[in-house]
């Protein structure tokens, strides 16, 4: 028996549920903040992530399913999605125009590491990116929006922030950081690869003997400019004047090396010790970085299995209204059938081609979760009606058919 490969995984009868609800809250949501639904390739050269996503992450060290295809072209699954959405942004020239994007993505993201409960080799992710919006109002806006997410999901989770400042905000932060590194020992080897390459790469490390060695790091705060510090404030005060609540974190730098100004994420101990569920911020020089003009961008990204596994242990009711249709004779399959198509205009039939006893059906029915039962038998074929039983209120009665779209 062929099995699935290690770390991909079927998502099938309540995960699937669960995977589409997920979904259309985030579609929901994202459209009514003005966010507009594109498609992006699952596979890119590899040099886009090399780039943008950068050396020093355990991304590009570690974990992306690279390889060389039959055009002798090194290309690569996605390892995240906004990589590939400022790709997109960039070549279809939206940046020589100075556009205002907004467009939402989900789909699967690839990285070759450990599978476990809630991280798998392929997972899925749901994305939105904002590009051309300069005013810090949209990193509130979007952190908002991911805000009304969780709490229409019904997920409980803590909001983190911090700012990483502009080019010449990390520049002094990076060598007062790199001093401090310098005079400590006992570093896990991916935290020197780390000096080495981006030393703010170090205070994201999740090593507890690390932790303890940068527990009096340099902070980022304190090396903020006049204009940098002014939009970190405006975020906070939207985020504030909106009841939303936050925790000022000085080591949250997110896992990508693109972020500047903002970074959030939201954390959730549903599954695991304050594990992050979602998060992003501001990536203004990536545009820029990857060949495109000046601009600005802000966007996040949430685990959706991560969510589905919070899902799991709430309460939902998977009912959708299921209409069971079937014959006790195989002579009224083909006038049924008829009456199947007719009924899914509006609503979800599903129709049984068997004839069988009614016992049987009603048994398949309940299997299905159906809420209404149809059947024809002699007595509703002979007055062109059917039986009609509502499964969860246990009603009962008989149907015309010439009424039926009326009477459900």
């Amino acid at each position: 028996m062929i099995k699935a490969i290690k770390g991909m995984k079927d998502i099938e009868e309540k995960e699937a549920f669960l995977y589409k609800k997920i979904i259309t809250v985030c579609e929901e949501i994202a459209t009514n903040y003005g966010f507009h639904f594109v498609n992006l390739p699952h596979l890119e050269f590899t040099n886009l992530f090399k780039r943008t996503v950068g050396e020093s992450s355990d991304i590009v060290g570690k974990e992306m399913y690279e390889f060389i295809d039959k055009g002798e072209n090194e290309v690569c699954l996605r390892p995240e999605g906004t990589a590939g959405a400022v790709r997109a942004y960039i070549e279809h020239k939206f940046d020589k125009q100075g556009s205002i994007k907004k467009w939402f993505y989900h789909g699967s993201m690839f990285r070759y590491e450990r599978p476990q409960k809630g991280r798998l080799r392929e997972f899925h992710q749901f994305g939105v990116e904002s590009f051309g919006e300069a005013s810090a109002y949209e990193d509130a806006n979007v952190i908002l929006m991911l805000n009304e997410i969780l709490q229409k999901l019904k997920i409980k989770a803590k909001l983190k922030i911090n700012s990483l400042g502009c080019q010449n905000c990390m520049k002094d932060f990076r060598e007062k950081l790199l001093v401090f590194l310098n005079s400590k020992e006992g570093f896990c080897d991916d935290c020197l690869r780390r000096i080495k390459l981006n030393p703010i790469r170090v205070l994201d490390c999740k090593n507890d003997n690390c932790a303890k060695l940068i527990d009096k790091h340099p902070k980022m705060s304190e090396c903020l400019c006049e204009e940098c510090k002014k939009d970190f404030d405006l975020v906070k005060k939207v985020l504030k004047d909106n009841d939303l609540e936050y925790e000022l974190d000085d080591r949250l730098v997110r896992g990508l090396d693109y972020y500047n100004k903002t970074a959030f994420e939201f954390v959730s101990d549903e599954v695991g010790a304050k594990s992050s569920i979602a998060g992003g911020g501001r990536y203004d020089k990536l545009i820029e970085y990857l060949g495109g003009k000046k601009g600005y961008g802000v966007g996040f990204a949430l685990g959706i299995e991560r969510f589905m596994s919070i899902l799991e242990k709430q309460e939902i009711n998977e009912e959708e209204d299921l209409i069971y249709l079937c014959s006790l004779d195989k002579l009224y399959i083909d006038e049924l059938f008829k009456i199947a198509i007719r009924l899914r205009r509006n609503k979800k039939v599903f129709f049984s081609y068997e004839a069988k006893k009614l016992v049987k059906h009603l048994s398949n029915a309940d299997n299905l979760k159906a809420s209404i039962f149809l059947c024809m038998g002699e007595n509703e074929a002979r007055n062109q009606s059917l039986f009609y039983k509502h499964l969860k209120k246990k009603e009962e009665k008989q149907i015309l058919i010439k009424n039926l779209e009326y009477e459900l």
